[in-house]
């Protein structure tokens, strides 16, 4: 018997700046004005893909635009040859991967490991490392480090990967779960951050396998540049699968390059449909007019913020904890493109978990802040329902009226009462709705947010590649 299986769902995410104008922030005549502005920072930012393919460069510099179009590039070469495609490749060394061994370790620092970072967080269960092998779906646990130099975080690390068995369990290639791998993420020259790291992991590893090289390379995957050290580094090692992070693209802007895709696909995260959502995202912003393409809006709206209500402190307020590291993933992202020189402030929080430390100083604090709320709207488990407990403790918590709703419930009108109090207050506010947290929604927002920094970096005269 065949067993039909539902299409998951596309929806596009939206863009609600309608707070942001009814508290006087901004005008919708202002913005309208300033819509051949915007339409010219689209056509610059098309037009430096173009520019880039043809081999030429802006007077400021080099160019790295080719995340632009990367995703469609990705899926066309996959469907069309496969065998031989990129994609296929990463996914054919993420199954290898995955068969092997039961923790990956990625190494990397910067926009590498926060790109990755984002995407496990919001796309694979919340508890993903604390679940059993068999809860994961044979996938790999994932454990981040290289990105800062913490003495103690990096000896927990190493007590969770060291060696447990015996020199005969060594030699006969041990547990499946205690075999770990390194996944190995730098454009250039690695941060010494990284570089350290790396040393102290491959020296666990070797350790991990009985000192035989031929199987610590192949446990070691590297995604480098064309050159530099990680490439020599890899070179080295004689690892039998080494990915690049291509031309024209900065590692600000790699999440869909290797750097994102390998790890994502090594834990089970649908990178198809990841690569979909940053695809579809692309379609709007090269075909949607100005009053419907979420990736020009959002930069007009936040452009007159800061120019009009000099709200040079960006925050972004992310209505799941899910979100969370997309956020740090953004912040960095901005701050690197354009806050070295546009003096932008980019900053993001948990609602409703940092709103009493952060969330409460919107309303009191200075007037130069513009709030994007980053609101789901299904989740994408089951709604949880707030039981009775009547005969247990018989209403003591005086919580009987909430008896029958639900937590999305609960979040939403959190989430409303929230922007209301700010619009009242006149702060600036605008919403990115995303029907759910999953790959297509998720490919969406990503490839809107670095979009909309390069549109915004030629929309002010800022070069938004470093």
């Amino acid at each position: 018997m065949s067993v039909v299986r539902p299409i998951p769902p596309t929806d596009p995410i939206g863009y609600d700046c309608s707070a942001a104008i009814s508290c006087g922030a901004i005008s919708i005549q202002r913005l309208a004005a300033i819509s051949g502005k915007l339409e010219q920072a689209r056509r610059e930012t098309l037009e430096d893909l173009d520019r880039w393919r043809a081999g030429g460069r802006r007077p400021e510099g080099v160019l790295d635009p080719a995340f632009i179009d990367l995703p469609d590039r990705l899926l066309a070469d996959y469907g069309s040859t496969r065998p031989t495609s990129e994609l296929f490749a990463i996914l054919t060394t993420a199954r290898r991967i995955r068969l092997a061994v039961d923790r990956v370790i990625m190494l990397g620092v910067g926009g590498a490991s926060l790109g990755s970072r984002a995407l496990f967080a919001a796309c694979c269960h919340p508890f993903h490392n604390d679940l059993s092998r068999g809860e994961r779906g044979g996938r790999p646990r994932l454990s981040f480090e290289g990105f800062a130099i913490d003495n103690d975080r990096a000896q927990g690390l190493l007590d969770i990967v060291a060696p447990h068995a015996s020199t005969l369990a060594i030699e006969s290639g041990g547990d499946l779960l205690d075999r770990w791998a390194i996944v190995l993420a730098s454009k250039g020259g690695c941060a010494v951050e990284m570089a350290v790291a790396t040393r102290l992991f491959l020296q666990s590893l070797l350790a991990s396998v009985g000192g035989d090289r031929q199987r610590l390379a192949e446990l070691v995957v590297p995604i480098s540049g064309a050159t530099g050290r990680l490439a020599d580094l890899a070179r080295a090692i004689g690892c039998p699968d080494i990915f690049q992070i291509p031309d024209g693209v900065g590692e600000y802007f790699s999440v869909f390059t290797a750097v994102g895709i390998l790890p994502s696909a090594i834990v089970g995260i649908d990178v198809v449909r990841l690569l979909e959502g940053a695809a579809a995202m692309n379609r709007r912003f090269r075909e949607a007019p100005v009053p419907e393409n979420p990736v020009l809006q959002y930069v007009g709206v936040s452009h007159l913020a800061e120019v009009e209500w000099g709200a040079t402190t960006r925050l972004l307020a992310c209505w799941s904890n899910r979100l969370e590291s997309v956020g740090q993933w953004y912040a960095h992202l901005l701050k690197e493109s354009l806050g070295h020189v546009s003096g932008k402030v980019p900053l993001t929080f948990v609602a409703t978990g940092d709103f009493d430390l952060q969330g409460q100083l919107q309303p009191a604090g200075r007037r130069d802040k513009m709030i994007t709320h980053l609101i789901v709207g299904e989740p994408r488990r089951d709604r949880l329902f707030i039981p009775s407990l009547g005969g247990i403790i018989d209403n003591a918590d005086q919580l009987d009226d909430f008896v029958g709703r639900t937590w999305p419930e609960m979040l939403a009108t959190q989430a409303a009462d929230s922007r209301e109090a700010l619009t009242l207050d006149n702060r600036p506010t605008a919403d990115i709705l995303l029907p759910r947290v999953d790959e297509h929604a998720i490919g969406q927002l990503l490839q809107m947010l670095m979009l909309a920094t390069v549109v915004e970096g030629r929309l002010i005269g800022v070069h938004p590649y470093r």
